[in-house]
């Protein structure tokens, strides 16, 4: 079919000469295979800290939010921290998902489904942290315009803060049925290989009927598509919803119109560095270095390389911007020359290098296309993604308009505890899902064999010859 060829001179997605046999066996195996000595030892340090993190917020429900390092005028801290930056962590599954499925590109099909997965974890954990900063979690449901005891009670749909729920549940919601849509062939698969009646049942369940017939497929472009459409929108609205809940005040350095594009482009920057981390691990633990290879990890590393240029230009743009008004309010902002030498000047300068420094490297190739080193930076693109949220949030509040009631910000051990809890319960998750889905879509690989695998991308550069 004409519409299927691919150019010779493309690097195959698919290595190592593999069979349609060989691709159902490769993707299987984790799921087949008893788990290995690694793997227990990460799900049980994860259950550490998961369950230390639980411990926490255990405690701060029954003590009340003063267990936590805030103070008058800080009143957001490492909370809403850890908030926009799981937010901002589960930008890159849809966008993988939904906006290059659109655009035909193929090189998703190796990174999507743990991408997906990535992102439904990472709002799990983001939810966590307003539910809790309410300080009646018994009451977390008035945030929903729902009829309860004391009558009709609204929220307030002028807040941002009642925008976010609408938003990241929408997100959380389309992100799902799409990650599971695409995992029912997958399931059918496993159905069918299973060799104990009760992984039989439970993926027979899990299948909904699926039987691989034309009909079948149609339905499932088509839905495909439709998800597609639906979550495109949304990779761009959650993250700009988000961004109105300091955009919209009157703080300074919030009150600012490039917050909008800025934290979307944030958002995709290290949504991608935590891609790479996990499939990273991912490609050497399952050993799936044939579909996950040089030439993906390459173009992910592109993909950083232009977001974090976004970020940067926002970054300079900020800067100048309260440099230029001449405010000396605006002088001790996240990016301001008060933040570079006040007494956060050592989150100020982590900012920096975390992710203007040490991602340009990425303009060579030779640094791209270095698993070790591409495994190093994207750690510390996460690291620095941290620390801008942090910077945003706890720099620009700490000085007030009033000099009285400049204070700093000092996390307890319990901030840190809950924050370390919602690591280890994602890490939970990510290794439960690696052990009982699959973590590439095996039926999108078959469909791009004799376009993009290397034997057949080899026969026709002979045919051409």
């Amino acid at each position: 079919m004409s519409g299927h060829y691919e150019a010779p001179i493309r690097e195959p997605l698919i290595i190592g000469h593999k069979t349609y046999h060989d691709i159902t066996e490769d993707i299987a195996r984790p799921i087949e295979e008893r788990a290995g000595k690694l793997w227990w030892i990460s799900l049980y340090a994860a259950l550490v800290l998961f369950l230390y993190g639980f411990g926490c917020i255990a405690y701060t429900i029954g003590t009340g939010i003063g267990a936590w390092g805030l103070n008058r005028t800080i009143n957001w801290g490492w909370d809403i921290t850890n908030f926009v930056w799981w937010v901002g962590i589960g930008h890159a599954g849809t966008l993988i998902s939904a906006v290059l499925l659109l655009f035909r590109q193929r090189w998703r099909m190796s990174v999507n489904r743990s991408a997906e997965a990535m992102t439904i974890f990472a709002v799990v954990q983001a939810a966590i942290f307003p539910v809790i900063h309410m300080g009646r979690v018994w009451v977390g449901y008035w945030v929903f315009p729902l009829p309860n005891q004391f009558g009709s009670l609204w929220g307030n749909f002028n807040s941002p803060l009642l925008w976010d729920v609408f938003a990241i549940s929408t997100y959380f919601s389309v992100s799902t049925v799409f990650w599971f849509m695409g995992l029912i062939p997958d399931f059918a698969m496993i159905r069918d290989r299973a060799k104990t009646p009760w992984t039989k049942k439970i993926y027979t369940f899990l299948a909904f009927g699926w039987g691989g017939k034309a009909k079948h497929w149609q339905r499932f472009e088509e839905l495909s598509l439709v998800l597609a459409g639906l979550a495109t929108p949304l990779v761009f609205s959650v993250h700009t919803t988000v961004s109105f809940d300091f955009a919209t005040s009157v703080i300074k350095g919030w009150h600012s119109t490039i917050y909008p594009p800025y934290f979307v482009a944030g958002a995709i920057f290290s949504g991608f560095a935590m891609v790479q981390t996990l499939l990273l691990i991912a490609r050497k633990v399952c050993h799936l270095e044939e579909y996950i290879t040089m030439y993906h990890i390459e173009i992910m590393n592109i993909v950083i390389v232009l977001t974090g240029g976004m970020v940067t230009v926002a970054y300079a743009t900020e800067y100048f911007i309260g440099w230029y008004s001449g405010s000396r309010f605006e002088d001790f902002t996240y990016l301001s020359p008060g933040a570079a030498v006040g007494p956060y000047w050592w989150a100020f300068w982590s900012l920096i290098i975390c992710n203007l420094v040490v991602p340009a490297s990425f303009w060579f190739k030779r640094a791209r296309t270095n698993i070790i080193w591409t495994f190093i930076v994207a750690l510390i693109i996460n690291i620095g993604m941290w620390f801008e949220r942090f910077d945003i949030i706890v720099i620009n509040l700490s000085r007030d308009y009033l000099p009285g009631s400049w204070t700093m910000f000092k996390p307890t051990i319990i901030d840190v505890g809950v924050y370390l809890g919602t690591i280890g319960f994602f890490s939970v998750l990510f290794l439960l899902y690696a052990r009982t889905f699959p973590v590439i879509a095996q039926a999108e690989l078959k469909s791009i064999l004799k376009i993009s695998g290397e034997t057949y991308k080899a026969k026709e550069g002979d045919e051409h010859h």
